[in-house]
């Protein structure tokens, strides 16, 4: 019968848990107010708050503002019940350690034992021990320190003396992680010249396997110098290419030098399966390995394990390897419980579901043109790597010579640094349209920017399946022509730039499109902040009407961090588009907002001006009419006898201030004509010189694809739909004229030349030309009588 405190706790966990794990949030508009700022610590209540309170203002924190976050997955993973059960050893775990001691004894060598035997049975490692820690580094930290305990006998009582007169050296690989061994020399307290960093072979072999012949002569120089080679810390499965180091030769050298032997990586994961390479297999005979379990089989919050050898455990325990504390054994208790949930066979099968979705993308990435992998073993590595390249050995029979020639033409010195550019914009797409199968961006020193496909490490976080395997290889086949097309036109399009005028290229490598381009402000060149600030006023307003036309093309300011300013960046494209049109829009748009701009900036200065002109004028009018009708005519009563006696007779005269010319021009054209009007035209706003027709439904910058024959279907389909349209206009036409009277009123002679215009108009549309002069005569006499 179950302990009720026991099936309590597992009640609670679930109840807890199926909270948590809500992501629809009911909450009303006051409690939203009650969590808006969450983020601010509170006072402590003092009578205290009931459990679903506390639960529910953990799931507030957890999932935090919706309207800020994005529309992401709030977990890296999706908890299953394998998941649930790993969350409960830490439950059971607090719950234990209140157990009197020697119970407790019995049940942690239970749990441990069990453990350390199923393990090391599951990855064929004999006879070998377990340390279980939080931290993956921390095993590697561990082994060395019993190294030292092991190799230098005074090292308990004397200390660093003895590391002072013989000093370690810790070898490891030029492609091992980051910051492993300034770690290692940080936490063991030795400088970083004990670390000997041993480069991949370079000539032969992977480019990613540790040069053993290399090291074969680095290992003797350091004993001739008086130093004592350690350890050896070996890669099954490199971070970042997955490949496996030449473990049994490595073996034999520190069999060789009385070196320990350290493994790690994911392809250690493979041991469990049924068939093993020779190569990774001989990773059973090293001293050391570390698994990490949890990424594995999607167990969160599990230890990671490192099983080693050695016979006496006080090295063991001085070395921290074991412990006498009661709490920290019980680490293995979550994966105690996962390790039964799963049995055997669901630990395998994961493990082998993981690598047969790496053989599924390896085997249609091969028949994938411009796609390069970088594979170990086709047959057996769990792990794909991957990039774009242009150099494909199949690009003369896939492309057209046109095309061949464009692309060859691109390949300059910068050729490296732009294929890291597509190949980081393509894994970040990739991973951002199918988010289940993992993908990733790396880096390799040899190969550059890759994509990576490493499902042993996310398969069973993600719940990645054979289908997204295969929406991974399609999204792959629909950009690839975008970035063989982008890449085909980029110098294109950085020539036919160059041409315009008030366009400036901007050469950017690390953006990953078609390219970068600024409008140049014309100014008068007196002030330059006046000049920049225009400038970057004209340019924003250009990337907001192009970003308003109905084109494909995406138009943006850049990086936000490390871009150009006052430009507009292009993106990915496609092969049918038309440069010239582009950059020709471009041109004309940024000179409309030019002088739109310079309208509106001088028309304060304009209407001034004219003012002031018209004030003159208006004076010079008033003395101008003074010395026509004379000075008595300016007395107001002498003047109004003397006008009614002889009238005087002045043209009507005036003017009007025209603010498009900025001008005072004269209204007698005006009073002439009895039309208002100006005398002069506005000026035409500038619009792309290349005005073409396009198809219905046709966007922006396209041209039409011509096929073999000259047209694409589209445009035959239309041009045949004109020739029969314009094949039956001759018979409208004479249908209209026939409508046009009733039959009555037709007479005789009508009715025989409107028959004798529709018999030779048949006869010149099977024809498609009169068959002689006289035929022409004749249909020009009959439409003359008609």
């Amino acid at each position: 019968m179950v302990d009720p405190t026991l099936a309590e706790m597992g009640k609670n966990l679930n109840e807890a848990m199926k909270m948590l794990e809500d992501n629809q949030r009911k909450v009303e508009e006051e409690n939203e107010k009650k969590y808006a700022r969450k983020d601010i610590p509170g006072p402590l209540q003092g009578s205290g708050q009931d459990m679903v309170s506390i639960l529910q203002l953990v799931q507030n924190l957890m999932h935090g503002d919706e309207e800020e976050e994005s529309s992401q997955s709030y977990r890296l993973q999706n908890v299953g019940e394998q998941g649930h059960m790993a969350l409960l050893g830490h439950s059971l775990a607090a719950y234990i350690s209140v157990l009197d001691r020697e119970r407790l004894r019995k049940l942690i060598t239970r749990i441990l034992s069990d453990t350390t035997l199923w393990l090391c049975r599951l990855f064929r490692y004999e006879n070998g021990s377990a340390y279980y820690h939080e931290d993956d580094r921390e095993g590697l930290l561990k082994i060395c320190r019993l190294v030292i305990h092991s190799r230098y006998e005074d090292y308990t009582v004397e200390g660093f003396n003895v590391l002072y007169n013989k000093q370690p050296v810790i070898y490891l690989s030029s492609a091992a992680r980051t910051g492993l061994g300034q770690t290692l020399c940080n936490q063991l307290g030795l400088p970083l010249s004990c670390m000997c960093r041993v480069p991949c072979n370079t000539m032969f072999g992977s480019q990613h396997q540790m040069d053993v012949a290399l090291l074969d002569r680095l290992i003797k120089d350091d004993i001739e110098s008086g130093k004592l080679p350690l350890l050896l810390v070996a890669n099954a499965g490199t971070p970042g290419a997955g490949h496996t180091d030449k473990l049994g030769r490595l073996k034999e050298l520190c069999e060789q030098y009385n070196m320990w032997l350290h493994v790690e990586g994911v392809n250690l994961a493979t041991l469990a399966l049924g068939y093993v390479s020779s190569s990774l297999l001989a990773a059973t005979k090293c001293d050391s390995m570390t698994l990490t379990l949890g990424s594995w089989l999607g167990l969160p919050a599990v230890p990671a394990v490192t099983l080693y050898r050695q016979e006496d455990p006080s090295l063991s325990l001085a070395a921290g390897l074991t412990s006498s504390q009661p709490v920290e054994k019980l680490r293995a208790l979550p994966l105690w419980l996962s390790l039964q949930y799963l049995g055997h066979d669901g630990i395998v099968e994961r493990i082998k579901h993981a690598s047969q979705l790496s053989q599924r993308l390896l085997e249609n990435l091969k028949n994938l043109d411009f796609i390069k992998t970088s594979v170990e073993d086709e047959l057996s590595s769990p792990v794909v790597v991957f990039k774009f390249s242009q150099d494909h050995p199949n690009i003369d029979q896939t492309l057209h010579a046109s095309q061949t020639s464009a692309i060859q033409h691109t390949l300059t010195n910068n050729e490296r640094h732009i294929c890291d550019t597509f190949n980081q914009w393509l894994g970040e797409q990739l991973a951002q349209l199918i988010p289940a199968s993992g993908v990733d961006v790396v880096e390799l020193e040899d190969e550059g920017t890759c994509v990576r496909f490493s499902p042993l490490m996310t398969s069973a976080v993600l719940g990645t399946e054979v289908q997204d395997v295969d929406q991974l290889v399609d999204c792959l086949k629909m950009k690839i022509p975008v970035l063989m097309s982008t890449l085909q036109l980029r110098d294109e399009f950085e020539q036919e730039v160059k041409r315009t005028v008030g366009l400036s290229y901007i050469e950017d490598l690390s953006w990953p499109g078609l390219g970068v381009i600024r409008y140049d402000y014309r100014g008068d060149g007196k002030n330059d902040d006046k000049q920049d600030k225009e400038l970057e006023k004209i340019n924003t307003e250009l990337l907001k009407k192009l970003s308003e036309l109905e084109s494909d093309l995406s138009f943006s300011l850049g990086p936000e961090f490390g871009g150009e300013k006052n430009c507009v960046y292009i993106g990915m494209v496609t092969e049918d588009l038309d440069v010239s049109e582009l950059v020709e829009t471009i041109a004309a748009t940024g000179r409309e907002i030019e002088e739109n701009s310079r309208l509106l900036e001088n028309m304060t200065e304009v209407v001034r001006k004219g003012i002031q002109e018209a004030q003159i004028q208006l004076q010079r009018a008033n003395e101008e009419r003074l010395l026509e009708e004379g000075l008595l005519r300016q007395i107001p009563v002498v003047g109004s006898v003397l006008n009614w006696f002889s009238p005087f007779q002045a043209s009507p005269k005036g003017r009007t201030f025209n603010l498009t010319a900025g001008s005072l021009e004269s209204t007698e054209a005006t009073y002439a004509s009895k039309v208002q009007g100006t005398g002069t035209t506005p000026p035409p706003t500038p619009t792309s010189g290349r005005t073409k027709q396009r198809l219905p439904g046709q966007k922006l910058f396209k041209r039409s694809l011509r096929s073999s024959d000259g047209f694409s279907e589209t445009s035959s389909v239309s041009h045949t739909d004109d020739l029969e349209k314009m094949e039956q206009q001759p018979h409208a036409s004479s249908t209209v004229q026939e409508q046009g009277t009733s039959e009555p009123e037709k007479s005789e002679q009508q009715k025989e030349v409107a028959q004798a215009t529709n018999r030779e108009t048949e006869d010149f549309q099977s024809d498609k030309s009169p068959k002689s002069g006289n035929d022409c005569i004749k249909v020009k006499e009959q439409e003359s009588l008609r």
